[in-house]
């Protein structure tokens, strides 16, 4: 592992990697690109500083976000009488909460939070308004079709 740092005592030093799996970061990882540093090949950068990390973070779960938004509205517009979609649509919502909670919270701003938060409270909320409607147009179709028996 090698460590960029501002402090000259520690510019450009060699470290352990079980030091640097320890430290809270930004993990950035490229597949297909390399480069060298002090004849190491380096394919994971962790960006420990939170000012550093805010802008790369910001652009990758904004672009998650939006990807996110675009599918949650092909969902929730689809017409599904089965209401897959509308538990698809809620199953999405809470895999990028917990991704965000997880992952992605110590870099984000508390506005940034609650703007993407108040968007998927609502887009929560219709999925569960129809789900429900769904569900009960269905249960009194059942009943009903008991009773004319």
């Amino acid at each position: 592992m090698y460590s960029v740092s501002n402090k000259n005592a520690n510019r450009g030093t060699i470290i352990d990697k079980t030091e640097m799996i320890d430290m809270d970061g930004f993990l950035m990882s490229s597949r297909n690109r390399s480069f060298q540093i002090g004849g190491s090949e380096i394919r994971q950068v962790k960006v420990v500083n939170k000012e550093l990390a805010h802008p790369l973070v910001c652009k990758q779960v904004f672009k998650k976000y939006n990807r996110l938004i675009a599918i949650l509205t092909e969902l929730l517009v689809d017409d599904d009488d089965s209401g897959d979609n509308y538990r698809e649509a809620l199953n999405q919502i809470e895999k990028f909460r917990l991704e965000i909670k997880n992952k992605y919270r110590k870099f984000l701003k508390q506005k940034e939070l609650e703007v993407m938060s108040k968007q998927l409270v609502a887009l929560q909320r219709e999925a569960k308004i129809r789900l429900m409607e769904i569900q009960r147009s269905y249960e009194n179709s059942f009943h009903s079709g008991k009773r004319s028996k």
